[in-house]
Order: structure tokens, then sequence, then C-alpha cells
């Protein structure tokens, strides 16, 4: 199980040549990116010995569980991160290591000195909510209190027509409400953002609360699902997404799959190939073709990629993860089929080395098997483009030369999610024009 991938990002620790000298073992970057981690499960326990080559732990990052590799002989003096510790920053001490007949007994305090050193911020931030939950209900009461003194019974009040309006639709007392127009006159916006203390209202809410607490589930975030979230949100925020869209018949795609699997013996059925695979050879082409869609915007550059290195989107219980199939270019698709196995195996168990699902070039999300007709993807950033693939539906299309003037065909749906500081939009259409050509005549891409 243990991945030679890993060791590149290991860091290497170091104990002392002097015996009794103990030395702190901190969290190792599992890859260029990773902030913090998670402790799966320690292998060797307090006091055992190891050597090098033996996997000390498992680490849980943001798409993966990597074993960490000790780089010497040593030994385990002291646990200080557990099996289960989350969101453990990178650098920060998780062990007491030492040499084989290294005297043990000062593990304990150096492990409590280790831990107090990395204490010290979060003990500043602690006194800081309480502020902030006090001050809310403190403020809300002398607001209502202070209109009330303005604006004693029988004085006039002052307020636009609109916002007397809406108060009298929604009964809301003017009296209470605190202008910010010219004067103090009460405008709509004070009317609408108006909040009546409900200091009693929510005393009696709590007890609900507490009994409607039973109806759900709160299960903490994964690390995964943690940095899936930030960086979708990222990207959709800040990439200028736009999407086309194209009808791709795949009768010959589809018949040519069925004479290829036919030709297989029930020995060979795990190496059928799918559809999925011929899309995968099909956009490899379209890249070689339209270079300028293999690119990444890297801020003061665009990176334009001589080969093609697909992300394969796969959904794994922990969330969604792309490995990638290297140089997809120089395969062929039995190939690009077997590859693509095994990638989707390991990243459902959790075992995908850094290398293997980092970098890439263009992104494929395929919700076809869903019977998912259409939608778009979001961009997985610096990667420009992404392209969504619904199912294969049979459809009629006008055929004049059909003695009734139509056929059925089977009609895929692809979207093509780019980023326009990158792919402007003439190039999105050539590429899927591409695209769509190869799939429509896949003898094409076979010579």
């Amino acid at each position: 199980m243990a991945s030679h991938l890993a060791r590149t990002f290991v860091r290497r620790f170091h104990v002392s040549a002097r015996r009794n000298a103990l030395s702190q073992f901190n969290m190792p970057a599992m890859s260029p990116t990773m902030t913090e981690g998670g402790i799966a499960s320690w292998k060797k326990k307090e006091g055992e010995t190891f050597a090098s080559g033996d996997v000390l732990l498992e680490i849980e990052t943001d798409k993966a569980t990597i074993d960490v590799e000790a780089q010497d002989d040593g030994i385990l003096a002291k646990i200080i991160a557990p099996d289960g510790a989350k969101n453990v920053q990178v650098g920060s001490v998780i062990a007491i290591v030492g040499e084989e007949g290294d005297d043990l007994s000062g593990a304990a305090a150096l492990a409590e000195r280790a831990s107090k050193q990395a204490s010290p911020a979060k003990e500043e931030k602690a006194p800081e909510p309480p502020k902030k939950e006090s001050a809310p209900p403190a403020s809300e009461p002398k607001l209502a209190s202070e209109a009330k003194a303005e604006l004693p019974t029988g004085d006039r009040i002052f307020a636009s027509p609109i916002a007397k309006k809406i108060a009298l639709e929604r009964g809301i007392p003017l009296a209470q409400v605190k202008g910010t127009g010219p004067s103090g006159r009460i405008i709509r916006e004070d009317v609408e953002n108006f909040k009546p203390a409900a200091a009693p209202a929510a005393a009696t809410a709590q007890p609900a609360t507490a009994e409607l607490a039973a109806d759900y589930t709160d299960f903490p975030l994964s690390n995964m699902r943690r940095t899936i979230g930030a960086r979708l949100t990222q990207s959709k925020q800040e990439l200028p997404h736009y999407y086309l869209t194209v009808d791709i018949n795949m009768d010959k795609a589809l018949k040519l799959r069925e004479v290829f699997n036919k030709t297989l013996t029930e020995k060979d059925k795990v190496s059928k190939l799918s559809v999925n695979d011929f899309i995968v050879k099909a956009a490899s082409c379209a890249l070689a073709d339209v270079p300028e869609a293999n690119s990444a915007w890297l801020g003061e550059v665009i990176r334009q990629y001589k080969k093609a290195d697909i992300s394969v989107a796969v959904a794994t219980p922990s969330g969604l993860i792309t490995p990638i199939v290297k140089d997809v270019g120089s395969k062929g698709l039995a190939t690009i089929s077997a590859e693509t196995k095994a990638l989707a195996k390991k990243a459902r168990e959790g075992k995908l080395a850094p290398s293997e699902y980092q970098g890439g070039t263009f992104t494929i999300s395929n919700l076809g098997m869903y019977d998912i007709s259409h939608f778009t993807a979001i961009i997985n950033p610096p990667q420009s483009c992404i392209l969504a693939i619904g199912s294969t539906q049979a459809t009629l299309v006008p055929a004049p030369e059909e003695e009734r003037g139509f056929k059925t065909v089977q009609v895929m749906k692809a979207t093509l999610s780019s980023d326009h500081r990158v792919v402007d939009g003439a190039v999105g259409a050539r590429w899927l024009a591409a695209f769509k050509g190869y799939l429509e005549n896949p003898l094409t891409f076979m010579l």
C-alpha cells in the first residue's frame, strides 16, 4: 500500500546523532498546495521501533489518504496528534522521535512544550466571540427606545408615502422606525429593514429548536469537501465562464464500440471500452487541432500545453476528484480505458498519489450514466476549459434520403465551459466543431 510517489513530498526528519537527544516529527506536506491534513491512523505505537521504508502513519489530504514512510531507522517516542486528528497544519509537531537506545523519559515534556508553542494563537482568539454575541441585543432595544423618545404620542411622523404604505401592509408601527432620510424622514428602506426587538420570542424559540434537533444530522466537513467548496466558489466568482453546446450523432461511435467489445472474450470483459474512452480520445485530438483550448491562465502569462493531460471527474464517497490520464494523444483506446479504470478505482479507495490528480490541462465531466441530458460544469483552475457530457438519447432528425423523410439517431449533448480570458468564443466553437467531427467519424482518430 506504500506509495513511492509519496516519498517525493514527505519532509525528511532528522534525528540527532547524540544519544538521549529526541527530536520533533512535523506534519509533512504531501503536495505543493497542501496547508493542512488529518491523521488517518498511526501504523507504529509509542515506544515501537521502525526501519527506513516502514509506514509510520496514514495522512488524509484534501484528495486522498497517503502513506508516510520513514526515511531513517528510529523509535516513535511520543504521539502528539492522535488517530482521527483533523485540520493539522503543515509543519506542526505531530510526534516525538528518537534513535533506538535513547532515553525516552523526556518525550512527554518535549511533547508538552511543542503543544504549548502551537496553542497561543488559539487562546488569543477565544475571547472574541462573546463580544460579537453580546453587542446586537444591547444595541437593538436602544434604537427602539430612542425612536419612541424622539417621536412621542401626538407628534407628527415624517415618512414618505411608499414607506407609510409598506408599514400599513406589514403592520409596522412607524413610531418605532428610525428614519435615515433628510431631517430624519422615514423612507422605504427604513421600513423594509426594520427589525422589532424580539428578546422574549428568542427565549421561547430555544425549546422549539431543541425539539427539532433530532430531525437532521450534521456531518463535519472533510478536508476534501472543504477544499472542493473553496476552489469551486473561487472559480465561479473569479473566472468569466461562458458556455457552448453541440449535439453529436453518436451512431458510428456506438457501433464501433460494439464491434470492438464483441471481439473480447469473457475473461477480457474488464477491458471493454466505454463511451467515455471514445470521448477522452476525441477530446485529445481536438486539443491537438485547437491548442488554444489546451491552455491555462497564470496571471502574467497564458501557458499553452503541448500534450493533452486530461482530468476525468470521478465521484467518490468524500466528493469529486479528477485523476489525470497523461498524454492521451499518444495512447490508444485500450490503454486509455485501462488507465481510466485503474485511476477511478484508486480514487474511490482514496489511494491516489498527488501526481495522479494534480495538474492536468483539460477536464471532462460525464454525467451521461445518470441519465442527465445536459448540464454546465465549473472550470477547474488554472485550466481554461471543462467539457460536460450528457446522456445519449434517441432523437428524430430530418433525413431527405429516407422514404419517411426522417430517421432516429443517437444524439449526445456536449457543453464546453471556457474561461473567456484565455479562450474566446470563436476558439471554443472551433474546438467543439473538431470534437464533434472526431466522434461522428471515430475512424479518423484510429488511423
